[in-house]
């Protein structure tokens, strides 16, 4: 990813002002772009706002602590989960701190790719460039792999509870899952409107977070004890020390602090990114902790009858189980669900916005086969539609793992 690689034009170009309408003379921010040796082919329609919706719907704490509930549960029980968020969240803090001054100092699309290249000795800055864009953008097709399976086995979990004689077979929750990824996939293909739905996955998941955290402990008929909420350790990972156990189990906890890179890869979609994109990078940090432990203490405090049985629900989701324990009517389970459902719709259209502003940048950058066309936005559309179709293809196929073994999909 050397300077002979980059397409240079570095003149800057007009465009827009978004907050104030009115049409810059030389655009401030396309002039730092060309600085960097690129073009600005991408308007900038997204305000602070639309950055930190997309920026925490992907990221989006308490949904990821939902969907990992079991493996958490199982790798150190409530305890890893209450004091985990908190220690995972201070480390979120120094990563993003650190995303910020880079995002703020260096503001491009395709950010780890792009520092590693500029930070990196010189021998050696190509290859971690290359290396880093290739597996940014591979780890950005895995997460839309594992939200849409989320996703998938919510939907199919919400209807065996209302037909207790299902078995869920693997080609259900299959199924799901590809229905799910095609259907997000329609949000990213234009770009005036991607700013709007990232705002509305935010609100959606807010309010969800909110109703589901208050109508839950509200409804329960029985609470667990303090003592089971913040001082139960339960370890079914087979390593004998406790310790190494909630190490291991902080990964699942991770996962709801995890992608806080996402905000950066808009940089070249906002106004002022050096300072936007910071703003929605600790902003997701901040709502996710909140969000996230808030969320967990009324979930755990609301648990009916045992545990291993929420966790060998039917329905094969032990939150929609935990709902229906505590509210007591399915049709109410269901509706919460059905918001955790919303939210997981919006978590993924964020996915799809990060893995294809990746491959995008990356094939600007000629580092990717068929770069030539990957590596384009489309003008009407104002989105990379090759990039974004390519990716969703790549997360499609990756979910036929899913059928082939459960084993390899969750490693």
């Amino acid at each position: 990813m050397g300077d002979s690689d980059h397409e240079k034009a570095l003149a800057p170009q007009q465009s827009i002002d978004m907050k104030n309408g009115d049409a810059a003379s030389i655009d401030q921010d396309a002039l730092k772009l060309a600085e960097m040796g690129y073009t600005q082919d991408m308007q900038r329609n997204f305000s602070v706002l639309s950055v930190l919706g997309v920026g925490f719907s992907l990221t989006n704490t308490w949904f990821g602590i939902s969907a990992a509930l079991v493996t958490g549960i199982n790798s150190g029980g409530p305890l890893l989960v209450i004091y985990g968020v908190i220690i995972i969240a201070v480390v979120s803090i120094s990563v993003g701190v650190t995303l910020s001054e880079l995002a703020s100092a260096m503001p491009n699309a395709g950010g780890q790719y792009f520092w590693a290249n500029e930070l990196a000795p010189k021998r050696y800055a190509n290859i971690a460039s290359y290396l880093t864009g290739w597996f940014a953008w591979a780890g950005a097709m895995f997460t839309s792999a594992s939200v849409a399976l989320a996703a998938g086995s919510a939907i199919v979990g919400s209807y065996q509870l209302t037909h207790p004689d299902l078995v869920i077979d693997r080609w259900m929750v299959f199924v799901a899952y590809q229905l799910v990824n095609v259907f997000c996939f329609f949000f990213n293909c234009y770009g005036k409107t991607l700013p709007r739905v990232a705002t509305v996955a935010l609100y959606t998941s807010l309010i969800s977070w909110f109703i589901t955290m208050v109508t839950v402990p509200a409804t329960a008929p029985t609470h667990q004890h303090a003592q089971f909420v913040f001082a139960t350790f339960i370890n079914n990972t087979g390593w004998q020390e406790g310790g190494i156990a909630f190490i291991v189990g902080l990964v699942n906890v991770n996962w709801g602090f995890a992608c806080l890179d996402c905000a950066t890869h808009l940089a070249e979609e906002v106004h002022r990114p050096e300072k936007m994109v910071p703003i929605a990078i600790m902003g997701t940090v901040a709502i996710g902790f909140v969000t996230g432990w808030f969320w967990s203490v009324a979930m755990f405090f609301s648990i009916v009858g045992d545990f291993q049985d929420i966790v060998a629900s039917s329905t094969g989701v032990p939150i929609l189980e935990l709902f229906y324990r505590a509210i007591g009517n399915k049709g109410g389970a269901i509706c919460l669900e059905a918001m955790i459902i919303a939210t997981a719709f919006g978590c993924l259209v964020a996915s799809h916005t990060w893995q294809s502003r990746l491959c995008w940048s990356f094939a600007r950058d000629r580092g990717i086969p068929g770069h030539q066309w990957l590596g384009k936005v489309h003008k009407g559309l104002d989105v990379p539609v090759y990039a974004h179709l390519v990716s969703c293809i790549i997360v499609a196929i990756i979910g036929c793992l899913y059928l082939a073994s459960l084993t390899a999909f969750n490693s």
